[in-house]
């Protein structure tokens, strides 16, 4: 096989950045896409080939894969679709364009990057999607609850696609970290603002005293926080294995979480989730 070509979403820094890193080192053509040219400038400085792809912004979609396929002769070994954005808030506090906007970046770009992808791996034969999803794709989260219908959204879709192309050559992977170091929670701030009256808010008090904190204060770890590059181990896997899994967990409490949805009461659950 020839040098292999792999196009990842949302490289300007944390599990993106990584990736893109470690895959170039192992001999992928990797194309480093990121939301801001700004970032893909910098990307370039280090050697990266990087197109400017916003998956809340359709266009760029379009003209960033045009680029690549131009690059690579039609030819699109992988695709891991990465980035996104979070929006933290009570879900009574979430309006309903707060949604649509993250629903926007987190699931619909995702879906018109991929449903741009196939065609092309099916004409060549083979492809790999790689989809990261997260740990509240199947478990929940208070305040997350924007963030987690994306994911349960994501992982609906990508179980559905894993059904329809069995048989063809084009394998279909979910990744589910848990907590990663990355600039996840800084970047959220933005999305805070902009839709989040949280001082009229019936929840305010935990606003102040909990969520307003974690948005603003120091960037500490959280418990079992694991590096970007454990995400990049289960990718490197999910790209290179003759028969890759279906999903590939990381981090203990996504592991835990996993069980425990399985293994306990409901409601138990419930107890356990509300206390984070």
């Amino acid at each position: 096989m020839g040098e292999r070509s792999i196009l990842i979403t949302g490289c300007s820094s944390g599990i993106g950045l990584d990736a893109a890193r470690t895959l170039r080192a192992r001999g992928w053509r990797v194309f480093a896409a990121c939301r801001r040219e700004a970032d893909c400038a910098r990307l370039r400085d280090e050697g990266f080939e990087s197109p400017r792809i916003d998956h809340g912004d359709m266009e760029s979609i379009a003209t960033g894969l045009a680029e690549v396929l131009a690059a690579t002769g039609g030819r699109l070994d992988a695709l891991f679709n990465n980035g996104g954005h979070g929006l933290t808030g009570a879900v009574e506090d979430v309006p309903v364009e707060g949604l649509r906007e993250i629903f926007a970046s987190n699931l619909f770009g995702w879906h018109e990057l991929t449903r741009r992808v196939i065609p092309v791996m099916r004409a060549q034969g083979h492809g790999r999607i790689v989809q990261c999803s997260s740990v509240l794709g199947y478990g929940a989260m208070r305040w997350r609850g924007a963030y987690v219908a994306t994911k349960h959204a994501l992982e609906g879709l990508t179980k559905v696609m894993r059904l329809e192309l069995r048989g063809e050559p084009i394998e279909v992977v979910l990744i589910q970290p848990g907590p990663v170091t990355s600039d996840f929670r800084f970047k959220g701030r933005a999305m805070f603002e902009k839709y989040i009256d949280w001082e009229a808010s019936a929840h305010a008090e935990m606003y102040r005293t909990e969520l307003v904190p974690r948005l603003y204060g120091p960037q500490g770890k959280d418990s079992f926080e694991l590096p970007a590059a454990a995400v990049t181990q289960k990718l490197i896997h999910a790209l290179e294995a003759r028969r890759p899994r279906a999903r590939y967990r990381v981090t203990l409490p996504a592991h835990v979480t996993w069980w425990a949805g399985r293994l306990l009461p409901g409601r138990l659950v419930e107890a356990i989730t509300a206390q984070f």
